[in-house]
């Protein structure tokens, strides 16, 4: 667990760094006098079309590479894991595919965003190459993740693509190039992290090609098509889920309200960066821990990803939440983007029920009963693709939040009880609720304190009597097995004497 916690803290703060970096962008992009909403709303639909193509053409290889890596690891050379190999040409035939199939669905588009989001329809191919570049890093960073090279694939992904997208948009400031060539190199910058991740696996010496058929893929290859079959369907249904927002408000409000939503969902997910540490180093100590049928150590880390993730959401989004006026109020953004506030509120709520359910979603995925998360995705878009259209189309961009929180948390609780049936797991104790009053204390503490003041003075004091405050409750209630630890680490690094 130790190493779990080092990596997770390391890997956060890199990706915060990154969030720093997107903070700048969602900035840059949301002033008046350098994009248009619809120019920021296409760089959204592009990123989020990608995504939903990648779900596509991956064929649930990553999930492949989380759960036989270590029967690879365990029985070959190095030299001779053909594993990443097998993953690479398979990503690219399944690129090739999806490619053919958006180009022919295109006419279907054009008929559904022509009128409300024409700028989408003008720049639709960039889908492609943008899911290209996607599509290889992600299998790059299954792989990665598989040798538990976890650091510095999290920091390529959530910092090393958001500098690159910063360089871009100083450069078309300062240069004052045309839009058209900004979306176009915008569309290629996944090529820049996929490099930078494949050379320095070739540096660390992880990186083995070989197109010699091993005797593991030769004696698994029949669960591992099974698996890829389930996961994908799955795979497909939650990205669907995930990218039907975007796509229903941009069909019936305009890309330009795409942008007010993503600016809010950017806000938001803030909070999940903690989250996707996690999962990223615990992935590959769960398979192991299926393997060797060690339940203690799933049930271990259930409960601390449990505590630790409500934790830190609660948190994050409390301290969002005390400052966002506050910051609309000083920052010189586009007054449109107030209109996200409900969207941050609902987001926020998301998010805490997703990550204070732990690490669920691996512990099933890494399970003989994997197929099961097939099950759940068709709940999930089941759910979440009516709720989406029906609120959506009456409530605007405030019902793709609702619609995401009452699907979400139904989702998690699914889960929760399917774990708690099957194998006596379960996330929480007696300190969850203590963390839920802690954070509501500490919220109407500061909120009349200083609900009346907006100014960069009263951000800091607000966020800083919020932090000693809950950190304070956390410390003296031991809310977490982590937090003395991690705090005495703190001390001894800042030279802090017992």
């Amino acid at each position: 667990m130790s190493n779990i916690r080092r990596q997770s803290i390391i890997s956060s703060v890199l990706i915060y760094m990154g969030f720093a970096f997107g903070a700048i962008n969602t900035y840059l992009f949301a002033r008046n006098n350098f994009f248009t909403t619809d120019q920021f709303g296409l760089t959204r639909v592009i990123l989020i079309a990608g995504n939903l193509f990648n779900s596509f053409a991956c064929l649930a290889l990553p999930s492949v590479i989380y759960k036989f890596a270590p029967y690879y690891k365990g029985n070959l050379k190095d030299k001779d894991n053909d594993l990443l190999s097998v993953a690479l040409v398979l990503a690219f035939i399944g690129f090739v595919m999806t490619t053919l199939v958006g180009f022919i669905f295109e006419p279907l588009v054009i008929k559904k965003f022509s009128d409300k989001s024409a700028l989408f329809v003008q720049y639709y191919f960039l889908v492609f190459p943008y899911l290209f570049f996607y599509l290889f890093f992600n299998i790059l960073e299954a792989y990665a993740w598989s040798v538990k090279e976890t650091v510095i694939s999290n920091f390529l992904r959530e910092a090393g693509n958001r500098i690159s997208v910063t360089i871009l948009i100083v450069l078309f400031i300062v240069c004052g190039f045309s839009f058209s060539l900004f979306i176009k190199i915008f569309s290629c910058l996944w090529g820049i992290s996929f490099l930078g991740l494949f050379f320095y696996l070739m540096k660390v010496g992880k990186l083995h090609f070989t197109f010699k058929i091993s005797r593991v893929t030769k004696r698994y290859w029949k669960k591992m098509a099974l698996l890829m079959g389930f996961v994908y369907a799955g795979l497909v249904i939650t990205t669907l889920s995930a990218s039907l927002d975007t796509f229903t408000i941009a069909s019936y409000w305009g890309i330009g309200s795409v942008a007010i939503y993503d600016v809010s969902n950017y806000i938001s997910n803030i909070i999940s960066v903690p989250q996707k540490s996690v999962v990223a180093i615990s992935t590959s100590y769960l398979s192991e821990a299926w393997r060797n049928k060690d339940l203690a150590t799933i049930q271990r880390i259930y409960s601390r990803s449990s505590i630790n993730l409500l934790l830190i959401s609660i948190f994050l989004f409390t301290l969002i939440w005390l400052n966002y006026d506050t910051v609309m109020d000083i920052l010189p953004l586009n007054p449109v983007y107030r209109e996200g506030k409900m969207v941050v509120l609902l987001f926020g709520f998301k998010f805490i029920v997703d990550m204070g359910t732990g690490v669920n979603s691996q512990i099933i995925g890494t399970s003989t009963y994997w197929r099961f998360e097939f099950t759940c995705g068709v709940i999930l878009l089941s759910l979440i693709a009516p709720l989406n259209i029906v609120l959506v189309k009456h409530l605007g961009i405030i019902g793709a939040g609702y619609s995401n929180l009452i699907a979400y948390t139904i989702y998690n609780a699914i889960r929760i009880v399917f774990l708690w049936k099957k194998f006596n797991l379960q996330p929480f104790t007696i300190k969850t609720v203590y963390a839920l009053v802690i954070s509501l204390v500490c919220y109407f503490i500061c909120y009349f304190l200083f609900h009346n003041m907006h100014s960069w003075f009263s951000l800091f004091l607000t966020s800083g009597v919020y932090v000693a405050l809950f950190g304070a409750a956390a410390l003296y209630f031991n809310l977490s097995p982590d937090i003395l630890p991690v705090w005495q680490t703190m001390k001894k690094r800042l030279g802090i004497k017992q």
